[in-house]
């Protein structure tokens, strides 16, 4: 029986920087039956522009959004932070704007939009992805994966049915790695402390791979872990997910914000 079709969301800072991440979804998925499209009109979700409060800018984001994903099953995403843009700040914007054929667009798309764990373990209905990646890791919790989106557990249970994983609880795992797209920008002192807390606690773990399921917050840990030059790779969860164990893993050290 065939599977669902699911248009890969692949995210402007993925497309950009990290293409390993979709290119690992849409491995994942295909290997789970679906049948996987990546509609080449769609473009950045219009966070930067809503986090800032340039929301008339954000508007065509918005609009090339529906237009893009309107006709799939399924939009996913990997990435919780983007998700969570397009589910909790296209409404607002949409209301804003006060056009009710937008609403219903938006609210028509929004409704499909889901971030890979959840896609995997709500629609799918599986955990365990017949991935094998023999390594110990440690799992950070992105605050828009945890908060907005509000992934839960489905990530931490989908590693801990990794074959060969070895998964190690992250202390403070709920406290934010100090990223926050233009926070990082704007309080650039805080935002380095904050992520020299969150290093320390995934030091202090003495796992090989930090793994979260957005690569803009391992970008900023991945940058200062680089600096110190401990031996700790960040890794998407998708990336580890796809991993199999006929196959090697042959980007690990720039396969989520490894450089900087």
């Amino acid at each position: 029986m065939a599977g669902p079709t699911v248009a890969l969301f692949a995210t402007c800072v993925n497309d950009t920087m990290f293409p390993e991440t979709p290119k690992a979804t849409l491995r994942l998925l295909e290997r789970l039956g679906c049948t996987v499209e990546f509609p080449l009109q769609q473009s950045c979700c219009g966070q930067p522009f809503t986090n800032t409060g340039y929301y008339a800018e954000a508007m065509g984001s918005v609009r090339n959004f529906v237009d893009t994903f309107a006709d799939y099953d399924y939009v996913v995403g990997p990435s919780g932070s983007c998700v969570g843009s397009v589910r909790d700040q296209h409404p607002l914007l949409a209301h804003e704007r006060g056009d009710a054929a937008l609403r219903d667009g938006v609210a028509k798309v929004v409704a499909k939009t889901l971030d890979l764990s959840e896609f995997l373990v709500d629609v799918l209905g599986v955990t365990d992805v017949g991935a094998y990646f023999p390594h110990t890791v440690t799992y950070h919790s992105t605050c828009h994966s945890l908060r907005v989106t509000k992934v839960g557990d489905r990530p931490y249970r989908l590693l801990q049915a990794v074959k060969g994983l070895t998964l190690v609880d992250l202390p403070g795992n709920r406290e934010c790695c100090g990223f926050g797209g233009t926070f990082a920008v704007k309080n650039p002192d805080v935002s380095v402390a904050m992520g020299a807390d969150k290093v320390r606690a995934i030091l202090d773990t003495r796992a090989e791979y930090v793994v979260a399921g957005d690569n803009s917050c391992l970008l900023h840990i991945g940058g200062l872990l680089s600096r110190m030059r401990v031996g700790v790779t960040p890794i998407h969860l998708a990336e580890v997910l796809a991993h199999t164990e006929d196959a090697a893993l042959e980007t690990a050290p720039a396969a989520s914000g490894g450089a900087a």
